[in-house]
């Protein structure tokens, strides 16, 4: 993973260190090209600012009726689909992530902000159709990988921390105490690097600048 230019950079540290976390053999074998990548970012709890809910507006309504037609004969929205088919799932039934807002947008007229870091995971996917996740980076024992538990789920060291696509479970999931999070990114395969560096990005930049003082 690369990143940008120093001038490009969100935030007072610039891009965050994005890091690819570990699969496991039988999925990757099962699975090849399937990966996760992460980022740990500041987090500051609160309501989403007014920028990036116009941002998040903004976003949402570039996917109306014709360009929802041919969202999912897009490379990437592409790849989630033959990845849930793979996975046993029914991507007309079970949408994408991508899909899911963009529904979302059509039936509602738009998407409702649930505030951070909600709003944040969703202008990501929708700029660049990779799913993410967010999840208490402080209740994360090591690197986010997939992990085979029944089923296919995202791990840490310690063991499932929640679905691999979907909310992290309640002992992970962020909270009001929260100040650090992993923003983790579900790649399918044959989702360009760049794809995943843009969305993890997007949605770091997008979450509210933290007060050192606080």
């Amino acid at each position: 993973m690369t990143g940008r230019p120093a001038g490009d950079r969100p935030g007072e540290g610039g891009d965050p260190d994005l890091v690819a976390g570990p699969v496991d053999p039988r999925v990757a074998q099962e699975h090849p090209g399937l990966a996760v990548v992460s980022a740990r970012v500041a987090f500051q709890p609160g309501p989403t600012p007014p920028e990036v809910r116009e941002r998040l507006h903004r976003a949402s309504d570039r996917w109306r009726g014709p360009q929802a037609v041919v969202l999912r004969t897009r490379p990437v929205p592409w790849a989630y689909r033959v990845l849930f088919r793979h996975l046993g799932l029914d991507p007309d039934v079970t949408r994408t992530p991508v899909e899911a807002l963009v529904l979302e947008r059509l039936l509602h007229g738009g998407l409702r902000s649930r505030g951070m870091p909600d709003d944040a995971l969703a202008l990501g996917t929708l700029e660049t159709g990779v799913a993410l996740v967010a999840l208490d980076a402080d209740r994360v024992t090591g690197a986010v990988g997939i992990g085979l538990d029944e089923q296919i789920v995202l791990a840490d060291a310690a063991g499932p921390v929640g679905p691999l696509f979907g909310p992290a479970g309640p002992e992970h999931a962020p909270g009001r105490r929260t100040r650090a999070l992993a923003l983790v990114a579900v790649v399918a395969p044959a989702v360009p690097a760049l794809h995943v560096e843009e969305a993890l990005w997007t949605a770091a930049a997008a979450l509210p600048t933290v007060d050192a003082t606080s």
